[in-house]
This record gives structure tokens, sequence and C-alpha cells, in this order.
């Protein structure tokens, strides 16, 4: 099945602070808040949602369409994505822009503090979602506002089901565009903290926003992932790490379990299950892409956990 990932394709640089945040910051001064996290580890990575995802799907033998605007220093990125055999043919350069830049500092409690520059991904809503692409499943990921709400629109449109994917880019929106998205979309998944901020603002519980959706996925860390579904709560447990080195891009390898299973017609909890070992794989790696395991490797991970095979 043909997947569509939009979303942001970006530089990530990527920083480690040898201590925790909350020994730095104090609750009553954060309206002058004036700090300077000392971070002797830097690297710069290759990120984004859609780049993220497209990877990891490609690790799990898919070929994704991936679909994000970019910028004139994309040429790293684009090599990185032939080689990778990732098509690259949706990807489209405004003139004038970067590509879009994460600058991501994360302390030892694995918190991140995120400052990104969205550059060429405001220019989102000048890619197209139609029906001549030939998806069957798409993820409208976090990218530029109204690409992302005429992108939904576009799926829907085209008979194209679609699983949104808010991200940090759920305060960009209204209560009256979320309950749009919800409306549109076929699934939804969250975060422990986007979900928490998608009740404040919709009103509604992620109980009740569900039934709106054929599925409802909400992460939370090391405790799972619960998916609502049917009426259904599933708790998908949480999958042991090799290693817990850098959480940045995890939330992107798991979501790129749930569209594999999704395509293939899984019940959720075995997609759940793929999602969680996708989820484990990368964070024992740092960068949102220097994970590397074959499907073989991928499938003996899950076995270990599950005590099955998934493929």
């Amino acid at each position: 099945m043909t997947i569509l990932v939009t979303g942001s394709i970006a530089y990530d640089t990527i920083m480690v602070f040898q201590d925790r945040f909350k020994n730095h910051l104090l609750p009553d001064q954060l309206h002058i808040l004036n700090v300077c996290f000392i971070a002797p580890e830097m690297r710069r990575e290759f990120g984004g949602t859609a780049g993220n995802i497209g990877y990891n799907l490609k690790l799990l033998g898919e070929a994704p369409l991936v679909m994000a605007t970019v910028g004139e220093d994309i040429q790293p990125y684009l090599y990185r994505l032939q080689t990778l055999g990732i098509d690259a043919a949706h990807l489209k350069k405004i003139p004038g822009q970067f590509t879009a830049q994460a600058f991501i500092t994360t302390d030892l409690d694995d918190n991140q503090i995120t400052a990104f520059h969205p550059g060429a991904m405001n220019h989102a809503h000048e890619n197209h979602v139609t029906g001549a692409l030939g998806a069957k499943l798409a993820i409208i990921g976090p990218d530029g506002k109204e690409g992302m709400l005429q992108h939904a629109r576009e799926c829907a449109a085209a008979g194209v089901p679609f699983l949104f994917d808010p991200g940090q880019g759920l305060p960009m929106f209204s209560k009256e565009e979320l309950d749009e998205m919800v409306r549109l979309a076929d699934y939804l998944a969250v975060n422990d903290y986007e979900g928490r901020l998608l009740v404040e603002k919709t009103g509604r519980t992620l109980e009740m926003i569900a039934r709106d959706l054929k599925a409802l996925v909400a992460t939370q860390g090391a405790q799972g992932s619960i998916i609502h579904a049917a009426g259904k709560r599933i708790q998908i447990p949480a999958v042991a790490a090799d290693a817990l080195l850098d959480p940045t891009g995890c939330g992107d390898a798991y979501r790129s379990g749930l569209l594999y299973g999704i395509a293939k017609g899984w019940d959720w909890e075995r997609t759940g299950r793929l999602a969680s070992v996708m989820g484990s794989i990368k964070i024992a790696h740092r960068g949102g892409q220097n994970h590397k395991p074959s499907r073989e490797d991928i499938a003996a991970k899950f076995k270990k956990a599950f005590g099955t095979s998934p493929f």
C-alpha cells in the first residue's frame, strides 16, 4: 500500500545538557527567565517528522511518498534520501528559504527544550494531495498550519484515509480547527502532553474524541501507550530498550509502526506492539535516523518482547 507522509523535513541540531533543567529553573522567577544551559555535546542530524517517519517506514520495507517544502540548503538531505531509496519527488524547494531547523537541548531526564525555525515549512500549502499520487493511506504530521489544514481537507476530498498527528504544532490550532481535523481524520495520535492540551482546547475527553475516529492513540513514554478504538481501551506496553540514549524521533518511529499496521489491516494490539518496538529501537540511538535495524532485527525484537513474530 502506498503511504503518503506529509510534515516537516528538517535539520536537527541536538545538544545534551549534562544536568536536569529542574535544578536550574526557579518556579517563582519564570516571568524573568534568563538562563544558559551549557551543552558540551552537539551534533547535526537529518530530521523532521516526515523525514523520520519515511525513514522508519523504509526500514519496515515500505516505499513511502514523502511530501514537504524545503529550502535552498536541502542538497545534503536530498542526497541522503536518494541513497536510502526514498522517493523525494514531492519535496518542493522554496526559493530564498532555509529548510526547517530544530535546535534541541535534552537534559538527563530526557526533557527537551526546542527552538524551531520553520523556514520553508511555512509554505507547505504549496504542495497538494490529489488522487493522482496513488496514496491509499496518509499521515498529516506537524507542518505549516495552512498546509496541515489544506492537506487534511484534500485527503478527505480524495478519499484517502489519514492519521492526524498534530505534534508540537497542536497549539497553533483553534478549537474549531481541531474539531474539523478530528472530523476529517480516521486516526489521531498524540503524546501525553499533547493529549492533555487537546482535551483542554476542545473541551472533550480523549474517550469522547475517540468516538469520532477509528482509533485514537495516546503514547505515555515509559508507561507504554493506550489505543482507544471501537469503544475499547487497549493498553500497549512499552518495550524495553537496549539503551536510553535519545528520545528525539521516538514518536515518529512509533507512528511508522502504526501506519504499517493500519496499511496491513492488522488488529490494534499487534499494530500498537510493532509501534512500541519501533520506538524502543530508536531511543537506543542518537538522532532521529541513525538506527539501522533490518526487518529481521525488528521481528526478533518483537518476538523477544511478545513471544511471536510480527511479519
